[in-house]
């Protein structure tokens, strides 16, 4: 059962990024969902500041695309890697996701490599966290 869940969850997912309508991240994303960056040492935990994160890292990366899609043999993860531009910087990276029962994000883990594309996520991202504001 878990993996029909989990599929339509990448399904809304990969629809999300191609409309660009970030505002089904609250079904799609679990309350306590943590995210866990590439440049942070601690997760960020919760809805209200993983949406933030995520809505603002798709306005950063330009040529975003996801080459391939791997599912845990339980279903409850999946690995997508993509590749994106920062600025003039290439990167890959992997996103990590793990589902809950529902189908919905409850973890996120983002691998990215070489270190210039890392350090020009980070230079952007950086900026943009301070204006988050917890609601």
């Amino acid at each position: 059962m878990q993996l029909k869940q989990t599929q339509d969850a990448l399904q809304q997912w990969h629809q999300m990024l191609a409309t660009r309508d970030m505002s089904l991240l609250n079904e799609i994303l679990a309350d306590d969902v943590v995210f866990r960056s590439p440049v942070a040492f601690h997760p960020y935990e919760g809805k209200a500041v993983v949406t933030f994160i995520l809505s603002n890292v798709i306005q950063v990366f330009e040529n975003f695309t996801y080459h391939r899609e791997f599912l845990t043999d339980n279903a409850q993860s999946a690995v997508l890697e993509f590749s994106a531009n920062v600025d003039d910087k290439m990167l890959k990276g992997i996103d990590m996701i793990q589902f809950n029962k529902q189908g919905q994000i409850v973890d996120f883990e983002v691998m990215i490599r070489p270190k210039s594309g890392l350090e020009a996520l980070a230079a952007h991202m950086g900026q943009r966290i301070k204006q988050f504001q917890p609601g």
